[in-house]
């Protein structure tokens, strides 16, 4: 049940415990408590919405800094990242693979915000070696949510 339990609130969380009851076949109460201790457990760790702001009259503006760092010796990258993930300006921090070593997401209301915050925040810290700042322009999927979908003609198709 856990697995599927997942499956289906990753992709809608805003679902209620008696159509997941219904759907993975258990009883609403077994449903609640494993939606709990999964919460307790740290597999649950938040319910987020996804938000399409081109869509509102709120600017916002997405980057992707590419960070590359000096790992602290008996700590690696956690209490970088951590340094980095308690800016409250930052939405996520990820150790990756290539040619640096954290991916850092961050929305702010314009390019001359998001400037700053890399030229005088991030690159100011001191394990940090370089950053490559790319700016969002346009999100097509995000969550595995499509943000325009295409709508079809379905209108019947007539010939002579």
């Amino acid at each position: 049940m856990r697995d599927e339990l997942l499956s289906i609130i990753e992709k809608n969380s805003r679902i209620g415990i008696n159509e997941l009851a219904v759907l993975l076949g258990e009883e609403e109460i077994n449903v609640a408590n494993e939606l709990s201790k999964l919460e307790q457990e740290g597999v649950i760790c938040g319910y987020h919405t996804l938000i399409n702001w081109d869509k509102t009259s709120i600017e916002k503006v997405t980057a992707l800094i590419e960070v590359k760092v000096t790992p602290q010796r008996g700590q690696g990258f956690d209490n970088i990242a951590e340094r980095i993930y308690n800016y409250p300006e930052v939405k996520s921090v990820y150790l990756i693979s290539g040619g640096f070593d954290l991916l850092v997401t961050l929305e702010e209301k314009s390019l001359k915000e998001i400037s700053r915050f890399v030229s005088d925040k991030l690159s100011t810290l001191d394990s940090v070696l370089s950053t490559a700042t790319h700016f969002i322009l346009k999100k097509y999927k995000d969550h595995g949510t499509i943000y325009d979908k295409k709508h079809e003609d379905t209108r019947e198709i007539i010939t002579p």
